[in-house]
């Protein structure tokens, strides 16, 4: 397999309320947390909602070379209602962003991400404020690393 093409990625974990994102390196090494972004749910069907375009800006900003989007999946391995509304919000983001959108895998994520914060003693509000960030760190970081092993 080639190696993976040079150039930030941002990790994107998209909640009902809020949307984590992350970047990695210009190496795609190392993912760290960027930004919160609120989800906009009451877009017109035509409209972009303002959290892809604030993806789309910070995509512009970084100069990201691609989005990586947290698909939950059930513990099972199947794919529930919630992944059908990932999938469709990542088919957007494409449409809109023009840049290639890969799903990985985030199961676990978001119990990684709130474990390790609250071992760092981040609880609360704090905790909420940032672990959606810290679970967009933990999509990306591993899609980053699945990568390096496949070369």
């Amino acid at each position: 397999m080639s190696a993976l093409s040079r150039g930030r990625r941002l990790g994107v974990d998209v909640g009902k309320v809020r949307v984590g994102v992350a970047i990695s390196d210009p190496d795609g090494i190392l993912a760290t947390p960027l930004v919160t972004v609120p989800r906009d749910m009451g877009a017109a069907p035509n409209a972009v909602p303002s959290d892809i375009a604030e993806l789309v800006r910070l995509v512009g900003e970084h100069e990201a070379v691609g989005i990586v989007v947290g698909l939950p999946v059930r513990l099972n391995g199947l794919e529930g209602p919630a992944a059908i509304d990932i999938r469709a919000y990542a088919g957007r983001l494409a449409e809109v962003v023009g840049l290639p959108v890969v799903m990985a895998d985030e199961r676990m994520s978001t119990v990684v991400a709130t474990r390790r914060l609250a071992e760092r003693g981040v609880r609360g509000k704090r905790q909420r404020a940032v672990v959606d960030q810290a679970a967009a760190v933990e999509i990306l970081q591993s899609w980053l690393d699945a990568q390096r092993r496949q070369r």
